[in-house]
């Protein structure tokens, strides 16, 4: 298996407990993780110079004064396309997961576990050029969107495979995760997954997502 390049994050919270309960456990527990800077606000970062070289922005959503996570990430985006932006975040309403997923975000996981594992691994799947949803945003987008009768609806606009991996998406499993349970490689679930986008004109895991549970193409899980 590939190892993980190494990532370069910037950690954006105003909640300094936060920051050093991350940095803490990257610095004790992950040799392909480095903490190069941190900022308690969104008008901070933009000051760091470590923004030029970072790989990965783990971005909190609701921060006090200034600007918002959604705020940081469309100007982010805008200066800096090939940043890689995790949001992470106590909020996650339907309202502020897609404003999230609109400006472009590579990833969202929610801070309710404390879970640094899944954070690290989120990181690292950003760094390596994939998209990570964590599984409780993707069963915030099942209740919002999709409707109490749970079916699937079967199209010929998409193969098999790409059906179980719209599906798959849709709980919440990574590109690698993805990989060993349908027993290929990482690079073909990218390529399906481009496929997908290609059909359907979008840019992004979570708007193939949104598409899916409006259509009744993934399989709620009670």
């Amino acid at each position: 298996m590939t190892k993980s390049k190494m990532a370069n994050i910037i950690i954006v919270d105003d909640h300094p407990m936060f920051r050093m309960g991350v940095r803490m456990y990257i610095e004790s527990s992950c040799n392909d993780i480095c903490v190069v800077a941190e900022a308690e606000s969104g008008e901070k970062l933009f000051l760091l110079p470590q923004l030029t070289t970072a790989s990965v922005v783990v971005l909190d959503i609701e921060m006090s004064p200034g600007m918002n996570g959604i705020e940081v990430a469309r100007r982010l985006k805008s200066i800096y396309p090939d940043l890689k932006i995790l949001a992470v975040s106590a909020l996650t309403s339907q309202e502020v997961v897609e404003a999230m997923i609109d400006t472009g975000v590579n990833g969202f996981i929610s801070k309710s576990k404390g879970d640094y594992e899944t954070l690290a691994n989120a990181i690292r799947t950003i760094a390596d050029g994939y998209e990570y949803y964590g599984v409780d945003i993707s069963k915030i987008l099942f209740n919002t969107y999709v409707a109490a009768k749970k079916t699937v609806k079967v199209t010929s606009e998409f193969t098999a495979q790409e059906r179980q991996i719209i599906e798959l998406c849709g709980k919440g499993l990574s590109v690698r995760q993805i990989a060993v349970q349908l027993f290929i490689s990482r690079r073909t679930v990218e390529n399906h997954k481009q496929h997908i986008f290609e059909k359907l004109g979008i840019h992004s895991t979570g708007e193939m997502i949104r598409y899916a549970m409006v259509h009744k193409i993934i399989r709620v899980e009670s």
